[in-house]
């Protein structure tokens, strides 16, 4: 799903507008605000729509921008806002997610901040996680030990930058109960897509509705309507009994939009917060990559020479946990087998050994061997391609070796007998046995 928005600057909520109101309160008041919060971290979905890159992995485990997992970009926001105590609540094949947050994440901890992995243990419920607001509540003992006054309600697999600092600047600002992330977007984008917000003028919320056929315009901007981002601000005195009464009925879906969104705004103080993006750029950036073909486009645009996601912004840095690896090597300048890389990123301990790379995303430790071609393609960590391929349209999971000659996006009908094959004509190869093979020399 492409969701590249031209931001939509002065329709902002009046609480952001009032930028003297803001700059009345002192840096250490903000700080403050940030230090009575934490953050629960959703990323224990299945990632159903991004089989078969899920098969082994959780989907916020997936990587994104040759060094990245797609968690990465959210943790990178919480640490960029000032939150330093966050949970994330795993559920589904998480071994390599749990993995990467202990080597790379958990050293952050000290001074009472932690990013802290919960699986499901059972203490409230029998059962798996069974919604959104579920997954909350069976954790329900390790938030209110922290005693906060807030609570941040985060999702693991969107690509965007975020200040959330700033919408706690709002929610406390408004006096507000629960304050709920929304990003404006073309009614025609939202139609069947996101849940839709109805706000009043003043930005309080009066409606919602899962996926509307017609969404409702906002008020605030002609032709668009309020998609809601999945982000939230619960007071915790407020969350702590909602979620206790959402549990004990029988009839609730236990999900955050679905049922405890529409069952609070008549009761409580409910706002929403428009998205203020920092990225940088003249157009906002939210992307949901829940689809192999939203995954591949969000890699693609990074390419790009100028893409709309930056990833070498130092004013809003992306942080990630990597082996050490050698430089990217290109070698033989030899006009029959060059190795060269055009408008691609290259991670480290990756070779080009006299192959051709253009417009492509490669990890750690590939080897693309000589007189073989890689376009327009994704290829994960330890990958091997072997002599006189063809790689086009493509993403390589982790430890493939593919055989010399390879062909792979050139006859979409042979490579559906082999692969999995999006409509769009993505092809996606994964790990098999009859792929695995020593690699070959260069």
């Amino acid at each position: 799903m492409l969701t590249v928005f031209v931001a939509p600057f002065l329709f902002f909520p009046p609480s952001i507008v009032r930028l003297s109101r803001f700059a009345s309160r002192t840096a250490g008041a903000a700080m403050s605000d940030m230090r009575d919060a934490i953050v629960v971290l959703l990323a224990g979905g299945q990632g159903e729509r991004l089989w078969p890159l899920t098969r082994d992995r959780a989907k916020p485990a997936v990587p994104f921008g040759a060094l990245y997992r797609i968690i990465d970009i959210t943790l990178s926001n919480c640490i960029n806002s000032n939150l330093r105590r966050v949970f994330i609540l795993t559920q589904y094949k998480a071994l390599s997610l749990n993995r990467h947050i202990r080597a790379g994440w958990s050293p952050l901890a000290g001074l009472g901040d932690y990013i802290e992995v919960l699986p499901p243990q059972m203490r409230v419920s029998q059962q798996w996680y069974q919604g959104t607001a579920d997954a909350v509540y069976q954790n329900i003992y390790s938030i209110g030990s922290e005693r906060s006054k807030f609570v941040f309600i985060l999702s693991g697999d969107h690509i965007y930058k975020m200040n959330y600092a700033k919408m706690l600047d709002q929610h406390v600002d408004c006096g507000a109960d629960v304050t709920v992330g929304i990003i404006q977007i073309p009614v025609e984008q939202a139609a069947k897509q996101f849940g839709v917000i109805e706000v009043d003028k003043d930005w309080r919320i009066v409606g919602f509705e899962e996926k509307p056929a017609a969404p409702k315009e906002s008020p605030h901007h002609a032709g668009h309507c309020n998609a809601s981002m999945g982000i939230y601000i619960f007071n915790t005195q407020l969350m702590i009994p909602i979620l206790l009464a959402d549990s004990e009925d029988p009839k609730s879906h236990h999900d955050f939009g679905k049922d405890i969104l529409p069952r609070i705004i008549t009761k409580h103080r409910v706002f929403a917060y428009n998205f203020v993006d920092e990225n940088s750029k003249d157009a906002l950036y939210w992307r949901d990559v829940g689809t192999i073909d939203a995954y591949y486009e969000a890699n693609m645009d990074l390419v790009s020479v100028s893409p709309v996601f930056n990833l070498y912004d130092s004013a809003w840095p992306l942080r990630t946990w990597q082996h050490q690896y050698p430089p990217a090597k290109f070698v033989f300048a030899d006009p029959e087998r060059m190795g060269v890389a055009l408008d691609s990123i290259v991670a480290g301990g990756s070779v080009i050994s006299g192959g051709r790379v253009q417009t492509s995303v490669i990890g750690n430790d590939v080897r693309v061997n000589s007189y073989s071609e890689v376009s327009q393609s994704i290829i994960y960590n330890h990958v091997n391609i072997g002599r006189h391929s063809r790689i086009r349209r493509a993403i390589i999971d982790r430890h493939v070796s593919l055989p010399e000659r390879t062909e792979i996006g050139y006859d979409l009908e042979a490579d559906r007998r082999r692969f999995h094959v999006t409509d769009s004509g993505i092809v996606v190869v994964v790990r098999q046995e009859s792929l695995i093979e020593e690699p070959e020399s260069t």
